[in-house]
């Protein structure tokens, strides 16, 4: 492929610089899809930790309890300090038989690896590997990657692929290599377009592929975006938090793939507001409780009502002055 290439450049391109500029360009996306590629493929699955793993007396217990809920109350109380929210179809703990573990949050069992891999995506035979925590950054720059070599040789190719078809290329054996270097590389891209359009989305909505498949059951309820925080958390969860390793084949998630913040549980209390009409109806209120203008006959009666008071309390205290020894000693004298 590299020679097809190669003779292609050398045949169809006369000016030097662009020769030098489609090079350079071509290498830059050969070197970053291949980086991605070995990564996906040598980076080992992440299993559980140890924490998730039945002890010895766990393990008794289980084996000698028949299978019910006797069982699952083994589970409980192994699974009482760990970080997990999703169940099975039936409401138990998500238990492996295989590996002996409390299966963490989007874990699962791969038949071909026969292991627990957490937040396994797909065993892709592409790459012979599991895709999930540790190398899902890296498969999706190496679906990226790739697409872009591919589309960069089709669009380099497509000007002289035109001149193949009208004659307008020296007949020699380099038509044929111009040919198949199209085809090839215009097939790669609608096929590669298509996958990473996809995990793009998934990785939008916070999804694996066998939660598209098979949402996860939480305790109270089934939810399809019960791990999807928003657009930009999102990302971050693939990607990490530095922005600068993000288009690197590099590692750069600080988590450790065994708990995921979800948008059902662990919620800040919000205060309520009170609703617009509670608060219309009280400023009605406090309207209605400020004093109105007095009509005339209105303002007439409390005048009476302020003298006849006025009176009541000169009588008054003339009676208590009446009362008073020295005040009477006074009259008297």
């Amino acid at each position: 492929f590299y020679s097809f290439l190669f003779s292609h450049f050398s045949v169809t391109m006369t000016n030097i610089g662009e020769k030098v500029m489609c090079l350079v360009a071509y290498h830059i996306f050969f070197m970053l899809f291949v980086w991605s590629y070995w990564k996906t493929i040598f980076t080992l699955p992440m299993n559980p930790s140890k924490e998730f793993h039945l002890s010895y007396s766990d393990k008794e217990s289980l084996e000698r309890e028949p299978r019910g809920e006797s069982q699952q109350e083994v589970l409980r109380r192994a699974a009482k300090d760990l970080p997990i929210y999703t169940r099975t179809m039936s409401g138990a703990i998500r238990y492996c038989d295989r590996c002996h573990l409390v299966k963490p949050d989007r874990c699962h069992h791969c038949s071909v690896c026969d292991k627990c891999i957490l937040k396994m995506d797909h065993h892709c035979p592409w790459v012979n590997n599991c895709v999930g925590f540790s190398n899902y950054k890296f498969f999706l720059l190496f679906l990226a990657y790739s697409l872009l070599y591919c589309l960069f040789i089709a669009a380099t190719d497509l000007q002289y692929f035109i001149k193949f078809w009208t004659n307008g290329l020296p007949d020699t054996q380099a038509k044929f290599h111009i040919m198949f270097l199209f085809f090839a590389a215009a097939m790669f891209s609608v096929s590669l377009s298509s996958l990473f359009g996809y995990h793009c989305w998934l990785v939008s909505k916070n999804k694996s592929t066998l939660e598209v498949f098979r949402a996860p059951i939480f305790r109270h309820r089934t939810d399809k975006n019960g791990f999807s925080l928003g657009f930009s958390k999102n990302l971050r969860q693939v990607f990490g938090d530095e922005k600068k390793y993000w288009l690197l084949p590099v590692f750069s998630r600080k988590k450790d793939g065994c708990s995921f913040p979800t948008c059902l549980v662990n919620q800040k209390k919000k205060k309520k507001k009170k609703p617009g009409g509670l608060n219309s109806t009280s400023k009605n209120e406090k309207k209605k409780k400020k004093k109105k203008p007095l009509r005339d006959s209105q303002s007439h009666l409390l005048t009476e009502k302020k003298k006849k008071k006025k009176k009541s309390a000169k009588a008054e205290k003339g009676k208590v002055g009446m009362s008073n020894p020295a005040l009477t000693m006074e009259n008297e004298t």
